[in-house]
């Protein structure tokens, strides 16, 4: 009987022991599934959004220039220019880690130059002062909207956008997409991107090549004629213009006051490349003016205003070109007080221009809240091989364009800008906070 008890002793023992192992190992385990669970929790609840809240940007930039080299007068007359550009940017964080971004413009010029593409509408038609045609003024109407996406642990990041454009003779649709990876704590970046743009132009061609001007033309000694024809001149049959490029960029901090970049492009265009209203003037052919005769033989004088001479031409240039521009930042932290930045480009096409681009720039911190920063920019480039002065080509010709942008030339630019870092935090509008 005593044997039987001990037994039954020993088997409840162990019995308990079991339990106490069986409860441990349970614990054990539900403390093993929570642990691994909990990581993924914590980075969903602690992981920094890449945009806290909506941003709204306002921009506004007025421009204005003159000049004596309009190419729709054939390289010679006003250039005055003013335009106003506004937009309204709005970047929306979708998630932690997606942003949508719409960026809407308008941009509202006054073209002397381009007012001359018909200048027969005035009663003393000059390449100096502007007309008063259709062609004056217009806007530029644009819209382009980017998605990008963080990765968690941000070191890599994707985005795609769509693009549109409008004015009165140009529409744009534009697509693109590119990646970024960051390496080595961030210190390290490259980049990939890629765009292509589909446009098609409604061309609008010099008044005297597509009708009567219903005025009196002259000969250049004055003399009325019936000399002048626009039998050589036909429209553009192709009205597309396509354009791909591709671009990369490497970036690095070297130190804690050392950065520096480097990028290339490589940009593709087909289709019509020429503008349909630039006017050509050849030298082997006979000239013929509208207006008042006695101003025919000062007829490149600003003073001039009483002729204008009719196209024989329209620009003509190649449906391809190829460019690569390349090119590298670098920036240094001198103190608390000064940093230096500065920027190179060189760039080629096949259409023979060369140029270098260099700038520097020196933000100074004048207090917490404001900066002020210097800039210097000079830029050269050389002639493109289609290129020549008002009334210089000759008609034998395969291309010919007289605008001066795709002629040599050196610019000295120099500026000054202030910068501001949320002087407006305290203040609202309606519920809105602004920085």
């Amino acid at each position: 009987m005593e044997e039987k008890q001990v037994a039954v002793a020993v088997a409840i023992s162990i019995n308990k022991v079991m339990k106490k192992y069986i409860l441990i190992i349970v614990s054990f385990c539900s403390f093993a599934t929570f642990s691994q669970e909990k990581p993924k929790d914590t980075i969903l609840a602690f992981k920094k959004r890449v945009l806290e809240t909506t941003e709204v940007d306002f921009l506004l930039s007025y421009y204005k220039q003159d000049g004596i080299h309009s190419a729709v007068s054939g390289g010679s007359g006003t250039e005055n220019l003013t335009d106003i550009a506004s937009n309204i940017v709005v970047a929306i964080p979708m998630n932690a880690d997606d942003i949508l971004t719409i960026d809407t413009g308008i941009s509202a010029y006054t073209s002397a130059s381009s007012s001359n593409i018909n200048p027969f509408d005035t009663e003393n038609p000059t390449p100096w002062q502007s007309s008063s045609g259709a062609s004056e003024q217009d806007a530029l109407v644009s819209l382009t909207a980017n998605y990008s996406h963080s990765s968690d642990d941000r070191n890599f990041i994707w985005n795609a956008d769509v693009s549109f454009s409008n004015e009165y003779d140009y529409t744009s649709i534009g697509i693109g997409g590119g990646i970024a990876k960051l390496f080595n704590k961030k210190n390290t970046e490259l980049s990939l991107k890629a765009n292509v743009y589909l446009d098609q132009w409604r061309p609008i061609y010099p008044k005297e090549l597509i009708s009567d001007v219903g005025r009196t033309i002259y000969d250049e000694n004055g003399v009325a004629t019936n000399g002048f024809s626009n039998a050589g001149f036909s429209e553009f049959s192709k009205t597309s213009r396509n354009s791909y490029s591709l671009s990369f960029g490497f970036s690095q901090i070297l130190s804690k006051k050392l950065q520096f970049s480097i990028f290339v492009d490589v940009l593709s265009q087909d289709g019509l490349l020429s503008t349909p209203y630039h006017r050509i003037y050849f030298a082997d052919k006979p000239a013929y003016y509208v207006g008042q005769p006695q101003y025919i033989s000062n007829y490149t004088s600003e003073q001039n205003v009483g002729v204008f001479r009719l196209a024989d031409a329209i620009e003509k240039l190649p449906d391809t070109r190829f460019k690569i521009p390349f090119g590298a930042r670098v920036n240094y932290y001198i103190n608390e007080t000064f940093k230096l930045r500065t920027y190179y480009r060189y760039y080629s096409d096949d259409w023979g221009i060369t140029s270098h681009t260099a700038s520097i720039e020196i933000p100074i911190k004048l207090n917490d809240k404001f900066t002020a920063f210097p800039v210097y920019r000079y830029y050269t480039q050389t002639e493109s091989k289609y290129f020549a002065l008002f009334d210089a080509h000759l008609s034998t010709e395969q291309y010919y364009t007289s605008d001066y942008d795709l002629s040599s030339f050196n610019s000295n630019q120099y500026g000054f800008g202030i910068s501001y870092t949320d002087i407006f935090t305290k203040a609202k509008i309606w519920k809105f906070g602004l920085k």
